[in-house]
């Protein structure tokens, strides 16, 4: 990847020092992508407020997100797959949603009523995608019921939303905020806003009509297990409070390249999350009057959220179900030896001492 300027450098946005780590690690990337292919995209079903949709996944390759080029987020290594260079024309993005069209014909019987857009950035970011091409993916994609848009709190602006929801379309904005602990966001993410101005971003999405889905991130770095759990809880709870925030999504922290966690993983510095951390915030919030669900990527491997092996599979699938149903007596029906072991570090690990279990 090539290095970032100094005019994209964020000044006196989040740690000095995490970003100038950050941005020493992503250098070593040299790996160079196609601006003409998404970086991925799959068939799914998705929870909405509408109930269970059809859903197609779009992982635009916009060049990067803007941060992340800065320095950026301590777990994120999604702009080590971007296009070097850190800009992909409008001509380009088009052929990516074209590719994702293909792909949505090719193994669906019905068009996805769901269609969720993610650059690994900022959708709202002109710098990533520029005016025209929101104005053609508007049009593009009209005729189906709901858009999932991706984007810091900053970019979030009620006439750039409009252009989609005075189509008719349901919009909700997928907004990264990891936590609502201000300190945790910081000094663990590397986020460089303030719960305040995600709170900013709903208000202004609901004068467009549309809503937010907020993205969480269950055990960023320096947090041991237990602390991790109940700052989850606390921010499932404190989103819950928000107008205009109807879905919570809680993902558990994996081990990504060109990472920050990847540097403490590999000197055993971090391990990523116990599953049975997931159900665990999942029944607790249950109740809360916003839908909570849960992707754990790369579940059951080491640089994934895993168990001790046995289980993984059966607890991913139980999260899966929770996800759809929003029925917490799912987890009854799961149970192994090892959650006696999770149950130790839930007790025992502070942050002077994880990962108290490898």
């Amino acid at each position: 990847m090539s290095q970032p300027t100094p005019e994209v450098y964020e000044s006196g946005r989040g740690m000095d020092a995490h970003n100038e780590v950050m941005r020493e690690i992503r250098a070593r990337n040299d790996r160079s992508y196609d601006p003409t292919e998404p970086t991925r995209v799959w068939l799914d079903e998705d929870n909405t407020p509408e109930g269970v949709r059809d859903s197609l996944t779009i992982i635009l390759n916009t060049g990067g997100c803007r941060w992340a080029r800065a320095g950026g987020c301590t777990m994120c290594g999604y702009v080590a797959e971007s296009v070097d260079g850190g800009s992909v024309g409008h001509e380009n993005l088009m052929r990516q949603i074209e590719h994702c069209l293909d792909h949505g014909t090719d193994n669906a019987d019905e068009p996805a009523e769901l269609i969720k857009i993610y650059t690994s950035g900022s959708f709202l970011d002109e710098r990533e995608v520029p005016a025209e091409t929101r104005a053609a993916i508007a049009e593009t994609f009209a005729d189906r019921e709901r858009l999932v848009l991706e984007s810091l709190p900053d970019f979030v602006d009620r006439g750039k939303l409009a252009e989609f929801t005075d189509r008719g379309l349901a919009v909700d904005v997928a907004i990264g905020l990891e936590t609502a602990t201000d300190r945790v966001r910081h000094d663990s993410v590397n986020k460089y806003f303030e719960f305040a101005d995600f709170e900013a971003a709903c208000a202004e999405a609901r004068a467009a009509d549309a809503g937010v889905k907020a993205y969480l991130l269950m055990k960023p770095p320096f947090l041991a297990e237990p602390d991790a759990v109940a700052d989850m809880k606390r921010s499932v709870r404190r989103c819950a409070a928000v107008d205009g925030c109807h879905t919570v999504s809680m993902n558990p922290c994996n081990v990504q390249r060109y990472t920050m966690v990847e540097e403490l993983y590999h000197d055993s510095g971090y391990r990523p999350p116990w599953l049975w951390s997931i159900p665990e915030v999942l029944e607790a919030t249950a109740d809360e009057d916003v839908l909570v669900v849960s992707d754990p990527v790369g579940h059951g491997s080491d640089r994934g959220p895993h168990n001790c092996g046995d289980c993984d599979d059966l607890v991913q699938r139980a999260i899966k179900d929770f996800n759809l149903r929003q029925d917490p007596s799912v987890f009854e029906e799961v149970s192994c030896e090892c959650e006696a072991t999770w149950a130790y570090v839930m007790d025992e690990e502070t942050a002077y001492n994880q990962p108290l279990v490898r």
